[in-house]
């Protein structure tokens, strides 16, 4: 997967994954994700394991149309890089910044950005689960959202990003990234997909492409994802790709349900053997 992932961009995927500088670029580290997202994926569905939705935050959901089979491969990793650019680029002409809300509702995060977002930008970018919210937009309103979170006896974690995503600060990014979009062909998916923007599954192709030509600038509504797959009767979560931050999240959201992150084929092999017993 790396080495497609590779050949396509024209660099060497492993190694940029293993480079700090480049993977401080919004342009390099979103295809390394990207790709190490969908390579743990191909391991899975290689042992075994079938799906029955899929869902990814921000940058992955582009990973989870190509497991549904919405997207291609190859034009689906153009895009993320076309995305990445265009994306550095807005950061750079219009400098924004994020911040997570650790105990505040996404009712009350709202009423916040709406105070401290005057005489700036201030947007909810991500509705990540109970008492959990990201915001994004000008770097004078979210520290002025993080001083008056913690008058709220809230913690704001400052997150390490280029830019203002998810907010109108990406604009200057946005017809960039819907040409894109639009010509790329959309195929009916394999089994649901959930996108971020609506926080429904979805196996309509054109509705998929108008919601992913929103996507940069509307928030990620995680938390409802989750509970619409749920809903569908999904009650195992696999995180596919580095890190656990989803996986986290989905306990939060559901303890009732099982989450798993699977960061190598070891622990792939192992999480299909130990399903398939269950089962």
């Amino acid at each position: 997967m790396l080495d497609e992932a590779s050949e396509v961009l024209g660099l060497d995927v492993v190694e940029t994954c293993r480079d700090e500088e480049a993977l401080a670029t919004t342009e390099l580290v979103q295809p390394a994700i990207f790709a190490c997202d969908l390579a743990a994926h191909r391991v899975l569905v290689a042992e075994g394991m079938r799906f029955s939705a899929a869902a990814g935050h921000s940058l992955g959901e582009f990973a989870a149309l190509v497991a549904a089979g919405v997207l291609d491969l190859r034009p689906a990793l153009e895009l993320v890089v076309e995305r990445g650019r265009a994306m550095e680029e807005a950061a750079r002409s219009a400098p924004g910044a994020m911040t997570a809300l650790i105990g505040l509702s996404s009712e009350e995060a709202a009423e916040l950005c709406a105070i401290a977002g005057r005489g700036g930008v201030l947007e909810v970018a991500n509705e990540n689960g109970p008492s959990q919210v990201v915001l994004s937009g000008s770097v004078a309103a979210i520290e002025r959202a993080e001083e008056l979170a913690r008058t709220r006896r809230a913690r704001a974690i400052r997150l390490r990003v280029a830019g203002a995503f998810h907010s109108p600060l990406m604009r200057p990014a946005l017809q960039r990234v819907r040409e894109a979009i639009s010509h790329l062909e959309f195929h009916p998916p394999r089994f649901d997909v959930v996108p971020n923007v609506s926080g429904r599954p979805t196996r309509e192709p054109l509705a998929m492409r108008d919601l992913l030509s929103r996507h940069l600038i509307s928030p990620v509504r995680w938390e409802r994802s989750v509970r619409a797959m749920h809903r569908g009767g999904v009650d195992t979560f696999v995180e596919a790709g580095p890190g656990d931050v989803l996986t986290k999240l989905v306990r939060r959201i559901l303890p009732e349900a099982t989450a798993v992150a699977v960061g190598s084929p070891d622990a792939a092999a192992g999480l299909a053997g130990s399903l398939e017993k269950a089962s």
